[in-house]
């Protein structure tokens, strides 16, 4: 039987691997990265198709999916990520809310395919591309083959990264194998490969330079090449700077990141937060010691078997981004589920790979093994099914709905300028003008569900008062109801709760 690995190297059992002369790098054979492909293919399979009915059955949204499709297309059109604000109306570029030019990436599978399944599936198989990186860790580790299947298996069946591939699309997710490759190419001592792999994860989002810069400081403490360690804190907080300070403004009309809304509590803004740490310390720590702020990182550790604490000095990388999403006032920051795990996930894993290292013999196969069932049993405690969560997979429409939902997106014109509710705003994101309702101040189309009251604004569609009515007795009128009485507009279609209007000429 052909070995995973092609040349079994020696792995020191009398030290810890914490230097490159006690770890020798193993190389997969021929039948290793065969293996290792096709279990990424099937994962990208299985795992991209799920992702694809959700979509198909009108369980995705228009932020995010439709967001990052509209980007795509527009620069598909010759407009590089433009986009349609989706709190004013506005068309913006994207790079005025997050720095994430990797969007970019995703434009030759557009012209492949011009429609959302190809961003959905293209973002499933780098996800599973990450498995590569996770399985050479882990033979180089470990020195078993065993025990490096044992590891990929645990990758591929990881439940936030599982749950990232269903969770629309987001640039800042391809961080996840991107660091993991960047890591491993750090960890080999490859500069130059850790530098493109580097460069092309922190494309990602502009925080994710400060995951680089801390495992800039791990290289330079563990393997003791501190100008090299250095270089790489200094690049990767000079690219989250430079986002916050230039890019994001310069197309913001001058103004800061609108996310710094989310940080209002502990200063609202990098230099408001230091004030806060120095004048009020307690604001910041009640705010990053709540009870959701503790289950979060229960979670983030419990697929690891806890093993990540084994590496505290490489899971440092993950702390900007865990202090970010704890300060954060928006709940979904410390929900596992999301994109904002990004940059976390890769170092939990590596670290991981790194502590069962540090087993001898049978033991090590048992410990490549627990992390697996662990990741196994959070799987099936969080499964990625309808109905598991009321936002990201809520339960699935019944079949009229859907084939009502189908009807109403078919009767919008191919680049009209459209305004919808969340759900159907997916399947209608590109196009020039597509607006989240109740804005509807240029759109020619409206397409409602009347049953997603997701809004910017608020629920029920942004119930508005009426103006000039008394203030202490306002009575209200929802934009849907302003809708419906506006003779500029006819009801074209009315089913399942599902609405279409036309603007008349």
């Amino acid at each position: 039987m052909t070995d995973f690995a092609a040349a079994p190297g020696q792995v020191s059992r009398a030290a810890s691997p914490e230097t490159s002369a006690e770890v020798t790098s193993r190389s997969l054979s021929a039948t290793g990265v065969l293996l290792v492909t096709a279990s990424a293919a099937v994962w990208t399979l299985v795992v991209g198709w799920l992702a694809v009915w959700r979509h198909n059955e009108f369980l995705s949204h228009r932020f995010d999916l439709g967001n990052m499709v509209q980007a795509v297309w527009s620069t598909a059109e010759g407009r590089p990520l433009e986009v349609t604000d989706g709190s004013t109306g506005e068309q913006i570029v994207r790079l005025a809310g997050h720095v994430d030019p990797a969007l970019v990436l995703f434009v030759p599978l557009w012209w492949i395919h011009s429609g959302p399944e190809a961003l959905i599936l293209g973002q499933a198989a780098a996800l599973a591309a990450g498995v590569y990186p996770v399985v050479r860790l882990a033979l180089k580790y470990t020195g078993s083959s065993i025990a490096a299947a044992f590891l990929g298996g645990w990758y591929l069946a990881f439940p936030w990264i599982v749950w990232n591939a269903i969770n629309d699309v987001h640039p800042v997710t391809l961080a996840i194998p991107l660091l993991l490759y960047a890591i491993w190419s750090l960890d080999e001592h490859h500069l130059g490969r850790f530098a493109l792999f580097a460069a092309l994860a922190i494309t990602g989002g502009e925080l994710v330079g400060l995951t680089v810069a801390m495992l800039g400081v791990w290289y330079a403490i563990r393997y003791r090449r501190r100008w090299a360690g250095l270089g790489i804190a200094v690049g990767g907080t000079a690219w989250t700077a430079i986002c916050l300070l230039l890019v994001i403004p310069a197309f913001n009309n001058g103004r800061p990141s609108r996310f710094y809304s989310l940080f209002e509590s502990v200063g609202g803004s990098p230099r408001g937060l230091l004030v806060t740490l120095f004048t009020d310390p307690g604001a910041v720590l009640a705010q990053i010691t709540t009870g959701a702020d503790g289950l979060y990182v229960l979670f983030l550790l419990l697929p690891t078997a806890f093993f990540a604490l084994g590496q505290p000095l490489l899971l440092a990388a993950a702390l900007p981004q865990l202090a970010v999403n704890a300060l954060s006032e928006r709940t979904a920051t410390t929900q596992p589920m999301y994109q904002y795990v990004s940059a976390i996930v890769p170092i939990l894993i590596a670290a991981s790979v790194m502590t069962v290292g540090r087993f001898h013999g049978r033991l090590r196969l048992v410990a490549a093994a627990v992390p697996l069932a662990a990741a196994l049993v959070c799987l099936a405690w969080k499964p990625p099914v309808p109905g598991e969560d009321e936002f990201l997979f809520p339960d699935a429409h019944p079949a009229a709905r859907t084939a009502a939902m189908r009807q109403a997106i078919e009767l919008v014109p191919t680049g009209a300028p459209a305004t919808a509710t969340n759900q159907l705003g997916a399947h209608l994101s590109a196009r020039r003008e597509i607006y989240l309702f109740p804005e509807r101040s240029r759109a020619e189309w409206a397409v409602i569900d009347l049953r997603d009251s997701y809004s910017y604004r608020s629920h029920e569609f942004g119930s508005r008062p009426v103006e000039g009515s008394d203030i202490d007795e306002r009575p209200t009128v929802t934009p849907l109801a302003q809708l419906a009485g506006d003779a500029g507009w006819r009801l074209v279609f009315d089913r399942e709760d599902v609405r279409v209007y036309r603007r008349l000429p």
